[in-house]
């Protein structure tokens, strides 16, 4: 497993030279800018980490309790999700989300561990079938299906249709 340094120099050497060569302290400042609550920052903040990828990630681990603002919190789950299935910050970052007073970031910690089909991601959201949010309970009975059918779009398709999908794509940001 890389650190967080080592991935900062992988994302700047695959950049191909546009520009992204920054430090951890670097990306850490950016990643700190996550706390307020205007989306248009969290937006420009977001452009400038695009190239780094994955590599953001253990960033975004380390600083979310620290971030005080939900719309934080749920730009980073946002923005880690295409990478829960294959990266364990990305995967903690949706286990945090599920422990979030906000349902809006508790929505986007199930959808991530949904997405993530991951069965180790089925104790916590059981233990949000208790949550006294009647939405979060439904959020968390549709991600624990997502996973047992091995469908991350039942998620979304709750009803099983098939005429619902979910397009989780890593250049969404």
């Amino acid at each position: 497993m890389l650190d967080a340094q080592q991935w900062i120099r992988l994302a700047a050497h695959e950049d191909r030279g546009n520009g992204t060569n920054m430090d951890a302290d670097a990306v850490r400042k950016l990643v700190h800018r996550f706390d307020p609550k205007d989306s248009t920052e969290i937006e420009a903040v977001c452009a400038k980490l695009r190239p780094l990828g994955e590599a953001v990630l253990p960033f975004f681990r380390e600083a979310f309790p620290n971030i005080r603002h939900w719309q934080g919190h749920a730009a980073m789950i946002y923005y880690a999700t295409p990478f829960a299935r294959t990266n364990d910050d990305a995967f903690e970052l949706g286990v945090l989300a599920c422990k979030d007073r906000s349902r809006q970031v508790c929505y986007r910690g199930c959808a991530l561990l949904a997405y993530s089909l991951r069965r180790e991601a089925l104790p916590f959201l059981r233990s949000l079938l208790n949550h006294p949010d009647s939405k979060t309970v439904e959020d968390a009975r549709a991600a624990i299906d997502a996973i047992e059918h091995r469908n991350h779009n039942y998620f979304i398709d709750r009803s099983h249709t098939g005429r619902i999908t979910w397009d989780v794509a890593s250049d969404r940001l």
